[in-house]
């Protein structure tokens, strides 16, 4: 079964509930981070601590969370695993996010509705 048979066989609240699910998991800073840090290109786990500041145990517990999400990849390089993004459109949802926040940055940092 492909994903976009999965797609189909879902109803509009399913779908909606699908989305969210998918803002939710890239709504975490470290996620984001980490997936900021795979734009550029394939990278190990060290290389990604290094770009995020992230501690090694918060990268490698995130990019499971993603792997198993299907938004990163991963292959062994030796002692080594190089991730990447699984799907380059998460770059383009990334820069896309950017680009709006360039004209609603204000509006947003002032929401009340939306705090952690």
């Amino acid at each position: 079964m492909t994903t976009q048979d999965v797609q189909d066989k879902l109803s509009a609240s399913d779908a909606l509930e699908l989305r969210a699910k998918l803002f939710r998991g890239l709504g975490d800073p470290s996620r984001l981070a980490i997936l900021d840090a795979l734009i550029s290109g394939e990278s190990s786990v060290q290389e990604i601590v290094g770009h995020t500041g992230l501690g090694q145990p918060n990268v490698s517990n995130h990019l499971r969370c993603l792997l198993d999400c299907g938004l990163v990849s991963r292959r062994n390089e030796g002692r080594f695993v190089r991730y990447w993004l699984a799907d380059r459109r998460v770059a383009g949802l990334i820069c896309d996010a950017d680009q709006l926040l360039a004209s609603t940055a204000i509006g947003i940092d002032n929401c009340e509705r939306y705090t952690e």
